[in-house]
């Protein structure tokens, strides 16, 4: 009996709105939360390439390795700014289907039909490939495909303009690592000031330092893991 009605029962446009605006809040929700965790990212990955310098002006006998380090450490930084930008630009973008989604809901409640959009469409196609929201938009898709704001999913026909983008992410970083560590180090320098010729501190023990480098490899594994997994 329930699905004769729902086969001759027009669907509620106040029901679908909602079940949209739903989806979509959800998906703001997962890209705020994601762009909180890549911004914790990033200060723990300036911190690394700080560290580094340090240790490389306290030991010249490792300065080579730590100037090694922090150009590894200014490369995950990169990454990391790539990824929040990456972030927050379908943040926005999903805010714009909102609106246009509730617009189209009321140009429907004033005209008694409503009009397939090929923005909307565009952009939801767009953001079902960011893998942090591909589950949730397939749903905000089917759930618009019914209302009629847009016509059909048509994301495996797109072209799919970040592939290019990310092939281009590694030369691209080379370019940057002096930038990124001239921004970094300088500030630095301006907050603390020169690092002395002669050490102010006894020179902790091979041991230490051993451990130290362990740590930093540790905590750096450890934030790359997150942003595979924001990534993926």
């Amino acid at each position: 009996m329930e699905g004769l009605r729902a086969l001759f029962v027009r669907p509620d446009p106040n029901a679908q709105m909602r079940k949209c605006n739903q989806l979509i809040r959800s998906n703001l929700r997962k890209l705020d939360r994601d762009i909180a965790a890549v911004k914790q990212v990033e200060q723990k990955t300036k911190s690394l390439i700080v560290a580094a310098d340090k240790r490389g002006a306290r030991d010249p006998t490792r300065r080579a390795q730590a100037q090694r380090e922090a150009r590894d450490f200014a490369r995950e930084l990169i990454r990391t700014r790539r990824t929040a930008a990456r972030l927050v630009t379908s943040k926005a973008q999903l805010g714009s289907v909102q609106m246009q989604v509730n617009e189209a809901f009321a140009v429907r409640r004033i005209e008694g039909s409503i009009r397939a959009s090929v923005g909307i469409m565009r952009d939801v196609n767009s953001l079902i490939r960011l893998p942090q929201l591909a589950g949730t938009m397939r749903d905000l898709g089917v759930e618009l495909v019914k209302a009629g704001v847009i016509e059909e999913m048509v994301g495996e026909n797109l072209p799919v303009d970040e592939e290019g983008m990310f092939e281009d992410e590694e030369m691209e970083a080379d370019g940057e690592v002096d930038k990124v560590l001239g921004e970094i180090l300088k500030g630095k320098m301006d907050t603390t000031g020169p690092v002395p010729s002669t050490p102010v501190a006894p020179e902790p023990t091979p041991a230490e330092l051993e451990e130290e480098e362990e740590d930093q490899e540790a905590m750096m594994d450890q934030m790359r893991n997150r942003l595979e997994a924001l990534r993926s």
